[in-house]
């Protein structure tokens, strides 16, 4: 069986929290946002080995007041991340082990990511797919130039607001990332940087659940979120 490893980016300062505290380990509820985060993918049969990327700070309180304290132990290793989370990313990779063939990115500060998500990202990475889960937008959108006019409205219908887990074979995505430093190029998700290497990406149906929390609102959301599902 082939060995399935998550990359967890958690290396944000989270200027945009406004909080002294890195986002990632602000509470949510009873535990630290990133426990959350790390027990849904403890409890996934489908994961072999969780391996969380953090600031070089964040390290030894990742591993005292989460890993321990929640017994967390699919996680073997912690890697420190870098100024972004492509190159954090790229960090986690040079230390996945050699029989590690299906790889994960998911956001640390995303911690609502369901057993049937993670399952289903498995099962279609499993057949040779790389597969992002999203969700369809809801919104009108618009394109606008830069004096802020309307330059046109753009069909909903084929547009997805695009979340995490990702998973890939682990060798499409080296590969990606091994082409994007090549060129210099960046990307604002791992599927973007498959997709510039000539790779097809497959977009499953998330939840509106699975948000990002990156700003007090979602904070807020987010706990109302925790109080619905606990009920």
């Amino acid at each position: 069986m082939s060995k399935v490893t998550v990359l967890i980016p958690a290396a944000g300062m989270g200027k945009r929290m406004g909080k002294a505290v890195a986002k990632q380990f602000l509470p949510l509820g009873d535990k630290p946002m990133l426990a959350h985060t790390l027990l849904a993918f403890q409890r996934s049969s489908d994961i072999d080995e969780i391996i969380p990327i953090l600031s070089q700070e964040d390290m030894e309180t990742c591993l005292r007041e989460i890993i321990e304290r929640y017994h967390i132990t699919k996680v073997k290793t912690l890697v420190v991340g870098g100024k972004e989370r492509q190159e954090s990313v790229s960090h986690g990779l040079q230390k996945l082990e050699k029989n590690a063939s299906i790889v994960l990115v998911h956001d640390g500060v995303r911690p609502f990511v369901t057993q049937e998500m993670i399952r289903e990202v498995v099962e279609h990475a499993r057949k040779g797919e790389c597969v992002t889960v999203g969700v369809p937008l809801k919104d009108t959108i618009k394109e606008v130039d830069d004096q802020g006019m309307v330059r046109q409205t753009l069909d909903r219908n084929r547009l997805w607001s695009i979340q995490t887990p990702q998973a890939f074979p682990a060798k499409i995505l080296k590969h990606a990332y091994e082409e994007s430093a090549r060129h210099s190029s960046f990307g604002t998700d791992d599927a973007m940087l498959v997709e510039r290497a000539g790779g097809k990406v497959r977009v499953i149906l998330g939840s509106y659940e699975n948000i990002k929390i990156t700003t007090p609102e979602d904070l807020i959301l987010a706990e109302e979120i925790l109080k619905g599902r606990q009920a």
